[in-house]
């Protein structure tokens, strides 16, 4: 026993806590990987700020903001455009009794022949569309001419990246909706959500049953080139009327239609209700 001890002495203390430490660091290592993947599973960790990147690559934050203006208001709203017009549509929901229904809207004139649909918190959409106009007015005072529609989207994409950027802002929880005629490419549409893209559209919807109107929108998207401003404007309500299953009043929608060189126009309600009188009487 003494031979074996002497030809296998004991090993240094030192050694012996080192190796034990390393197994143990060995365990911790594992056990902290464990934790540090469950920590990055959890979406709650990496929503703190409006800067921070998850390791799947999101910004919560603008998600976030982007649920909010789709389903901040429990509104669907839907743009179309046309053979020579583009024609913008929204529900109408009045808060209260007590509201003064004309009060209530989400459609915004930004120049006399742009508007723009807005769809999340009325508060945010109303500071927005402050944005879109002194940025159309600024253009047409320092170039001479009226803002094309696209750049006006373009201009107002960067600004809502910008707020993507910077702890020190909010994105704003609204989606919007630009419409004009263009002197050159005729009949204009875009949509620009908070995280700041901006894309030209044929027909688009924004809202609470943005994707069921969607996919409505798309069964007749080949048509809709060769529609006039009146097929346009039932085009977009039976997209409304088919994904809320309703058969809506003329109170319930508001509707601005651009046609050709006229100024944007809002439908009254009696113009409305003949659409919706034809639409009673035609399958769209």
């Amino acid at each position: 026993a003494h031979r074996l001890r002497a030809n296998n002495p004991p090993l240094p203390k030192s050694f012996a806590k080192s190796s034990s430490s390393s197994q143990s660091d060995e365990k911790k290592e594992g056990e902290l990987d464990d934790e540090t993947t469950d920590e990055m599973s959890r979406d709650s960790n990496y929503d703190h700020h409006i800067t921070i990147f998850s390791p799947a690559g999101k910004l919560y934050q603008v998600e976030y903001a982007i649920k909010c203006a789709q389903s901040a208001s429990g509104l669907t709203c839907v743009g179309a455009r046309g053979k020579d017009s583009v024609v913008l549509i929204s529900q109408k929901k009045v808060p209260d009794r007590l509201v003064d229904p004309s009060s209530v809207t989400n459609l915004y004139q930004i120049t006399p022949k742009m508007a723009v649909l807005h769809a999340g918190r009325v508060p945010d959409c109303r500071s927005q569309v402050t944005r879109l106009r002194y940025e159309a007015n600024e253009f047409k005072f320092n170039y001479g001419y009226p803002m094309p529609v696209a750049a006006l989207a373009k201009r107002i994409g960067d600004v809502c990246q910008v707020y993507t950027q910077k702890a020190s802002l909010r994105a704003l929880a609204s989606i919007c909706i630009l419409g004009a005629v263009d002197d050159e490419k005729g009949p204009q549409l875009f949509k620009v959500d908070p995280a700041g893209h901006y894309f030209p559209y044929f027909a688009t919807a924004a809202g609470a049953k943005e994707s069921e109107a969607t996919n409505f929108l798309e069964k007749k998207i080949d048509e809709l080139p060769t529609y006039d401003a009146d097929q346009t404007v039932r085009y977009a309500i039976a997209a409304l009327q088919s994904v809320l299953s309703a058969d809506f009043k003329s109170t319930e929608i508001q509707a601005l239609v651009i046609q050709g060189t006229n100024r944007a126009t809002f439908l009254t309600e009696e113009q409305i209700d003949n659409h919706l009188t034809v639409l009673a009487e035609t399958d769209l």
